[in-house]
């Protein structure tokens, strides 16, 4: 039986970043399925655009994969379901950094195991922290990703001042935000 590897976020806008956390956890784990979830309701921030506009930009920043739209408005919610056979939930560093804040993050590490993709530089201590104080520790894999300075409220910030968001985003998500005129103020 193969691995699902889940990646979920507010995607508002997705952005190179993603993509290439995305391509490292293929890389590294070889799920039989890549599925990205785009959080309707994110429980932990709210989001600038719509659920439909950011699925959307979601299917345009990763063609060939799997993307929905997740109702769930936390993590454990949605792997009680039991909806996806073996899940490997992918995060970055700094989401792992925060885990213990997740709604019961105990639970989650019983229902899936995690990869956390790591930048070289990003600060070791915050995560060993954080893996020292779980109880399933040996659920946690990390793997290596390359290093972008990118995060979605740059991307925010370049396309409502008029900027160029080309090197921040696929292609595909950059013509969407240009033609629609998303996020401009």
């Amino acid at each position: 039986m193969g691995v699902t590897a889940l990646l979920g976020g507010r995607f508002d806008p997705p952005h190179n970043g993603h993509v290439a956390l995305a391509r490292a956890a293929q890389e590294r784990f070889e799920p039989e399925r890549f599925v990205v979830l785009v959080a309707a309701r994110p429980g932990h921030k709210e989001a600038v655009l719509d659920p439909e506009k950011r699925l959307r930009l979601a299917r345009a920043a990763f063609p060939g994969l799997e993307v929905e739209l997740d109702e769930h408005p936390r993590t454990v919610d949605l792997l009680e379901e039991q909806r996806y056979r073996e899940p490997l939930f992918v995060i970055g560093a700094d989401q792992f950094a925060g885990f213990r804040s997740w709604k019961e993050p105990e639970r989650v590490l019983e229902l899936a195991r995690l990869g956390v993709g790591t930048r070289p530089g990003y600060p070791r201590e915050p995560l060993e922290s954080v893996l020292a104080s779980l109880g399933h520790g040996d659920r946690v894999s990390f793997f290596e990703i390359e290093p972008l300075a990118i995060s979605s409220s740059a991307v925010r910030a370049r396309a409502a001042a008029g900027d160029s968001i080309d090197l921040l985003v696929p292609p595909a998500v950059a013509e969407i935000v240009r033609k629609e005129g998303l996020y401009r103020r």
